[in-house]
């Protein structure tokens, strides 16, 4: 999914959609779940796959 098509099913700007992902940005909890409800997944999944992706020991906690 592009950050256009992810942008118009979310009702977000592109370029928000674009700061979100460049870790410029981070999304509020309604954000979170439009994002969620454009791309066909809850909010839970999406925090599972973060939580896999994301490089271990990082803020002192594994």
């Amino acid at each position: 999914m592009t950050q256009e098509e992810l942008s118009f099913e979310a009702r977000l700007d592109r370029t928000y959609v674009s700061q979100l992902e460049n870790d410029k940005k981070s999304p509020t909890i309604d954000v979170l779940f439009r994002i969620c409800d454009a791309l066909g997944i809850t909010a839970s999944e999406l925090i599972v796959r973060v939580e896999k992706a994301r490089p271990k020991g990082r803020h002192g906690k594994t």
